[in-house]
């Protein structure tokens, strides 16, 4: 979940000091770290809404509150944890630590909405920022989140970073699906793959981030989310439980989907609402990241999810945009779905 998902009622990945799952992830984290051969670049992937930007995060406070890796409070660090009263943590909180740049989509003025991308104006500025001097401690580091979101121009504008970082830099780009950035990118970076969460530890996070008990409503959620928080969190909205089991019928029924299903799910997508829509490309995404792993599956079909990945969510911020009718916008997802699924 990251800044987008904007709820004032839900925790945000800057906000939380916790993390539940990802263990064995936060210990190779720490140990580079303690390391003092701490990689200046890393791809936090997997699929939307399992932990990687509140991984980022505890990452990125841990170091500038503890900025020397040789310290003894690093060195008998067994997790990331800061306090959450601790000062850094405060500021990145309150969006207030200098040393700390995040990229990501901001709203336009101009509409009210989040663009569709992140800007390579924005991106740009990552350039000025690592070149400029670090406040106490020394290290400058970015957030990128999701390095999905950016535009050709602005990764061949990230590359200038990553060819050349600067002493004390960390890099840290979330992805929703690595297997898709260029490999240009992918080969200065050092990749940590994140896996869907246990039902358990959903639960745990959905009630920490909402501030809410673990009630049937929450179980109800986190064992539809399929192991993300996101998912749960949206799950807790009734009318999406009953939208996911549309869409998961419609997948078991690829290449071939039923199109009286498809104009019930165009149907139940359709008007406005927002949820909806994010509720459907949030699955629909999760489907396609799950084929772009190399080791399940070759290179032709690796390259035609990554085509269906690329004009399903062009088509998607489309319609956003433009506020275009979302019953064509199902039957060409599932029609590019169907190409992806075909062996």
């Amino acid at each position: 979940m990251s800044d987008k998902d904007d709820d004032r009622d839900v925790m945000l990945p800057r906000e939380t000091t916790l993390l539940f799952g990802h263990a064995e992830a936060e210990r190779a984290l720490l140990e580079a770290y303690q390391s003092g051969r701490m990689p200046h670049a890393w791809l936090i992937g997997g699929p939307p809404g399992i932990g990687k930007a509140t991984l980022a995060y505890r990452l990125a406070r841990f170091v500038l509150a503890h900025p020397n890796p040789a310290s003894a409070v690093v060195q008998s660090a067994s997790t990331l944890a800061v306090e959450a009263d601790d000062p850094v943590a405060r500021r990145i909180a309150a969006q207030a630590q200098a040393d700390l740049l995040v990229l990501e989509r901001h709203i336009n003025e101009q509409t009210g909405k989040l663009y569709t991308v992140i800007r390579v104006d924005d991106v740009r500025r990552s350039v000025g920022f690592f070149g400029s001097t670090a406040g106490e401690g020394g290290w400058r580091i970015a957030i990128v989140d999701a390095v999905d979101d950016m535009q050709r121009e602005g990764a061949n504008a990230l590359l200038k970073v990553l060819e050349e970082p600067p002493q004390r830099t960390l890099l840290l780009l979330i992805s929703h699906s690595p297997g898709r950035e260029l490999p240009t990118i992918r080969s200065r970076c050092r990749r940590l793959l994140l896996r869907p969460l246990e039902a358990n530890d959903v639960e745990r996070a959905v009630s920490a981030a909402t501030g809410r008990d673990v009630d049937d409503d929450v179980r109800q959620a986190a064992a539809a989310a399929e192991g993300s928080v996101g998912r749960a969190l949206r799950f807790l909205d009734g009318p999406a439980l009953a939208l996911r089991q549309r869409v998961l019928e419609l997948f078991a029924q690829l290449p071939n989907p039923d199109p009286r299903a498809l104009h019930a799910l165009g149907d139940a997508v359709s008007g406005t609402e927002p949820q909806t829509l994010a509720t459907l490309m949030d699955m629909v995404n999760g489907w396609l990241a799950a084929r772009l792993d190399p080791a399940q599956r070759g290179a032709v079909q690796m390259a035609r999810t990554a085509q269906a990945w690329e004009k399903i969510n062009r088509a998607a911020r489309d319609v956003e945009i433009y506020n275009l009718e979302r019953k064509p916008l199902v039957f060409s997802v599932f029609g590019w779905l169907a190409e992806a699924a075909k062996s």
